[in-house]
């Protein structure tokens, strides 16, 4: 059942994948869930580097991730925390690449952190 989830899970992504992609101007936030932790990065495709990255493991964030009542409320920080630091490198536009998961729980809660925070989508 794992290997069925895992496979649709990636079928899925390459879809997505084909019409999505970043640029400097307009860099793609890749968000990656595993069990307890939650990551996202803004990408740039035409160079293949990583602008901006955060996650649910990151040290500025330990006290407001440790107040934080369960895994979608770390995830509405871990996009709020991104979204200021893109904004301090001057990105305020992105475009979302949800990584094959469905945009529900923990994946709608970075989205709607990083709108917070004042990225665009």
């Amino acid at each position: 059942m794992i290997n069925k989830n895992r496979n649709s899970r990636l079928r899925s992504k390459a879809k997505i994948r084909k019409s999505v992609s970043g640029t400097p101007e307009r860099p793609r936030l890749s968000v990656y869930r595993s069990l307890s932790n939650i990551y996202a990065q803004l990408i740039d495709d035409t160079t293949g580097r990583t602008i901006v990255s955060a996650s649910s493991l990151n040290k500025e964030l330990t006290d407001e991730i440790k107040n934080a009542k369960g895994k979608i409320a770390k995830g509405k920080v871990v996009g709020s925390f991104l979204a200021k630091k893109a904004l301090e490198k001057k990105i305020s536009s992105v475009v979302f690449d949800r990584n094959g998961y469905r945009y529900h729980g923990r994946i709608q809660a970075i989205a709607e952190g990083a709108r917070e925070g004042g990225l665009k989508f």
